[in-house]
C-alpha cells in the first residue's frame, strides 16, 4: 500500500458513494486508474465491505445501550455467537479482555426492549452476568 492507496482509504471512509472520478481527481488519477485501485484494494482483503451505515432510528430504535456480557461456565464463544444471530436489536458483539467476555452493542425501541434483549442474553444465549450502559451520544471522529 501506498499513499495514494491510503488517501483512497481515507475517503472511502469518509464516503463510500465517492465516484471513481471524484477519487480520481483527489490523488491526481484518471478514473480508471482509481477504480483500479480500488478494486485490487477489495482483492486483497484491505477494503471488506462496502455498507450503508443506518440510522437505528428509521427503524424506531432510538434508544442505544451497549450490554457487557460474562459467559456462564461451559458457554463456548461461537455457542453465544450463534445465539446472536437474528436478534434484530443487537447491532455488533466483540470479544473483550477483562472482566466481561462480550461487548454487545444493541439498538432497542425503549427500556422494555432493552430489558427484553438483556433477558435473551442471560436466559437463551449464555450469559452469566450482564452490565447495561445507554448511549447518550456518539462522538464519530475521522
Amino acid at each position: 500500500m501506498d499513499k495514494i492507496d491510503v488517501t483512497i482509504l481515507s475517503l472511502l471512509q469518509k464516503d463510500g458513494r465517492l465516484s471513481f472520478r471524484e477519487l480520481g481527481e483527489v490523488v491526481h488519477l484518471s478514473a480508471n486508474a482509481a477504480a483500479e485501485r480500488v478494486r485490487r484494494l477489495q482483492s486483497s482483503g484491505v477494503i471488506r465491505n462496502i455498507t450503508a451505515n443506518v440510522s437505528p432510528g428509521a427503524f424506531g430504535r432510538t434508544l442505544e445501550a451497549q450490554i457487557d456480557v460474562k459467559l456462564r461456565q461451559g458457554v463456548s464463544a461461537a455457542d453465544f455467537e450463534k445465539a446472536l444471530h437474528g436478534v434484530p436489536q443487537i447491532r455488533s458483539a466483540s470479544l473483550m479482555t477483562g472482566s466481561f467476555d462480550y461487548a454487545v452493542r444493541v439498538a432497542c425501541r425503549d427500556q422494555d426492549d432493552l430489558m427484553t434483549v438483556t433477558e435473551y442474553l442471560r436466559n437463551k444465549a449464555g450469559a452469566q452476568e450482564t452490565y447495561s450502559r445507554v448511549i447518550l451520544r456518539e462522538v464519530v471522529l475521522g
